[in-house]
Parts: C-alpha cells; structure tokens; sequence
C-alpha cells in the first residue's frame, strides 16, 4: 500500500503544472509584462497523441482482465506500465513554455519567500490572471479542463495496475 501512496505522490508532483513550469523556465520571463497565448493547436495535438494512448491503454486493461495465466497477466502488466510512461510523457509535453500560459512562472512559485514576502503561496497569481485577455483565460480554461480530465484517467489507470498487480484481496471471513 505504501508503494501504491509513493507511486500516486510521484506522479502528482511530476505533472504538476507549476512545478514542471518552474523547473522549465527558472529564469524565464518573470519580468516580462506582455502575456504570451497558450498555443492550443500544440495542446490538442498532444491531446489527441495522449487519448490515442489511453485507447491502447484500455484495450491492455481489457486484455489484462480477461487473461487467466499469470505470466501472461504479468507480461500485459508491464506493457500497460510502458504505455502510462508514455502517456505521462506526452502530458509533460503540454507544460512547454506558453502551452499553459505558465510563461511567466519561476523560481519559489509554490511559496518560496522573497524580498518584501511573508511567505508565498498563490496570492502573487491574482496579478498573473488579471493581465490575460478574456480570450487568453478562455483558452486556459479549456486545456486546464483537458488536462484535469487527463489527469484522472491516468489515475484510474494507475489504480488498475496496482489492483491487478496485487491481485484480488483476501476475503475476510
């Protein structure tokens, strides 16, 4: 179970958003006051590289449920296991420069103290949000609502992984 819990904190925290985008643009364009569109013809080509993954993902969970012969199970598994390290991939891919309007981010965006600051957090964003355009929140909005939806299928799928690997629970009697 605790190699279930490590494995949902790890991919949590890499498909952060802000932690990717700090990592991605430590010196970047903090100073800069021109906001940049995110690009959503990249983000829903990922988006479509990403939901031909999780039909191939399906069809090996399908595969997985239906096998009887453990070593064939375990073999199903690991491919399964490869296609979700691609896939995550492919969302990492979506956090590039502008792709999710996080240009701007930097260093100590997830609470990192500065001069004048007395201890961070997401109160700096509120002046982040108010330089877009109407169309550029719109635009953010709509790949934030992909990505969310993103997010939970590869949780699902982690949590299959992990059912199938451990195999059915004891009963309790």
């Amino acid at each position: 179970m605790k190699k279930f819990v490590f494995i949902l904190a790890l991919f949590t925290a890499l498909t952060s958003p802000v932690l990717l985008a700090a990592s991605k643009d430590a010196t970047g364009s903090q100073g800069s006051s021109s906001q940049q569109s995110p690009d959503t013809a990249a983000f829903d080509k990922n988006l479509a590289q990403f939901q031909e993954q999780m039909k191939v993902m399906q069809a090996q969970m399908d595969k997985i449920r239906n096998t009887q012969d453990p070593q064939e199970r375990q073999k199903l598994l690991q491919q399964h296991w490869e296609t979700m390290q691609s896939a995550m991939r492919t969302m990492h891919g979506m956090w590039g420069p502008g792709m999710m309007g996080y240009g701007r981010m930097g260093p100590g965006m997830m609470g990192g103290a500065g001069p004048g600051c007395c201890g961070g957090g997401w109160g700096h964003m509120g002046g982040y949000y108010s330089q877009m355009t109407p169309e550029q929140l719109r635009k953010r909005q709509y790949m934030t609502d992909q990505y969310l939806h993103m997010q939970q299928e590869m949780m699902n799928n982690m949590m299959w992984q992990q059912q199938y690997r451990m195999g059915p629970p004891a009963s309790a009697q």
